[in-house]
């Protein structure tokens, strides 16, 4: 049977179906007829990693002296800021059908990591922080391969690493804090870790705090949240530290009385503090109830971006690590707007990464995203046919077209009028 699964595209050549994908180098690319979600249709040239010029549709060409380039027609498609994915699990991903226990065996873990980002990036996230257990179960094992699997996908996608230690307090803390400074010298970018697994929570973040302010590296913990003083702590030591802490999935500030949850949230709005909520669902590591309040958040000025949490491991058998189902969750269920939604998985998100912004405008990285249709409510809710920039080049494409097949009785169709081809504005 042919091997399904996500694999990088092949490099492109001019005469096979791969030169699609556009230029493998600095060769300039042009989108030629996006729509942008202010209505106005458009051609992109992109040249170097960045977007070098926005014109109106047919106002631009490709840049002769540099050998003329590729076109991407993109009639029919949204174009967008490309999504950044804030909260994943690289070493348990892909891993609801195993027998037994989650293998973290190098190889395994760099087989399931490789697959879920390509995955990610199919879905449209050119960015991925990706949470690695570092522990006296699987040492640093995990991370060596997840380490491995940035490295061999980089220009496909940017995928960086938060280490996860489990418990950093008493006697039994010190081989897991001497292992989480380890993790850091070896090229984890990121302290991370669930507090609420270890006896002395707030012991807990004080000693990621200090590795991280040690390595000048951000935080990102998991925490439920449902202790509004041990919050409190957290926020009041977090507000000096930077470059940033990021808190996720904070569902327990669902369950929480109104009062004491609007304080909390405005404690973490003081302190800087940003919130990653999982519309998904949650992971393995925290209380998977509820979904952080996301309104209350937004209103208290904290800076509340979306994740998708578990991909198909045992906390999430069918996660689907798709940033546009959390955006559509965000506005389904959660009553933000089409435009704010999709903030949550893009700009915001990117920004709680600490990338720079995007924008389809000149000057701007080429992190970009076409999805099949003309506003941003229908491409949250049929995002079937979606191709995705990185680094100013074509790096993956979906397609999907539905047909249907004629009625069985029906009078003679009018000449010219079949039924409808979805997505190609085109007749049976």
């Amino acid at each position: 049977m042919p091997d399904s699964r996500p694999q990088p595209p092949p490099p492109s050549s001019p005469s096979s179906p791969s030169s699609f994908f556009g230029p493998t180098g600095p060769e300039p690319l042009l989108l030629c007829g996006a729509r942008l979600t202010d209505g106005r249709t458009v051609d992109v040239r992109l040249g170097g990693g960045r977007i070098e010029a926005v014109g109106t549709a047919g106002s631009l060409a490709p840049d002769p002296a540099r050998g003329g380039g590729t076109r991407v027609d993109l009639a029919g498609h949204l174009l967008l800021p490309a999504p950044a994915e804030p909260h994943s699990h690289a070493d348990t991903a892909l891993s609801a059908d195993a027998d037994g226990p989650v293998s973290y065996d190098p190889q395994d873990v760099r087989r399931r990591a490789t697959e879920a980002a390509l995955l990610q990036l199919g879905h449209g996230a050119t960015a991925l922080r990706a949470h690695v257990r570092v522990d006296d179960v699987t040492g640093l094992g995990a991370l060596t391969a997840v380490l491995q699997v940035e490295h061999a996908l980089r220009g496909l996608t940017e995928l960086t690493t938060a280490a996860m230690p489990r418990v950093l307090t008493g006697a039994a803390g010190a081989d897991g804090l001497a292992m989480l400074r380890d993790a850091v010298k070896m090229g984890a970018s990121v302290v991370g870790g669930c507090p609420d697994l270890d006896p002395d929570p707030t012991g807990y973040v004080e000693a990621v705090l200090e590795v991280a302010a040690e390595h000048g590296v951000p935080v990102d913990l998991h925490t439920d949240t449902a202790d509004p003083a041990r919050l409190a702590r957290l926020a009041a030591m977090a507000g000096g530290l930077r470059p940033g802490v990021t808190l996720s999935p904070c569902g327990g500030l669902g369950r929480l009385s109104a009062e004491a949850a609007s304080r909390t949230a405005d404690q973490l709005a003081a302190a800087g503090v940003t919130v990653v909520c999982l519309p998904q669902g949650g992971c393995g590591s925290v209380d998977r109830r509820g979904t952080a309040p996301v309104r209350l958040l937004r209103s208290a000025g904290v800076r509340v971006v979306a994740g998708s949490g578990a991909l198909r491991d045992v906390s999430n058998p069918v996660g689907r690590g798709d940033p546009l189902e959390a955006a559509y969750l965000l506005a389904s269920r959660h009553g933000l707007s089409p435009e704010d939604a999709y903030d949550a998985v893009s700009t915001s998100a990117r920004a709680a990464l600490g990338l720079p912004e995007v924008r389809v405008e000149a000057g701007f990285p080429a992190e970009l995203l076409a999805v099949r249709g003309d506003r941003l409510p229908a491409a949250l809710s049929l995002a079937y046919s979606r191709i995705v920039v990185h680094r100013g080049r074509v790096v993956t494409r979906t397609s999907a077209v539905r047909e249907y097949c004629g009625p069985t009785t029906a009078p003679p169709a009018e000449p010219g009028r079949g039924l409808p081809r979805q997505g190609r504005g085109e007749t049976l």
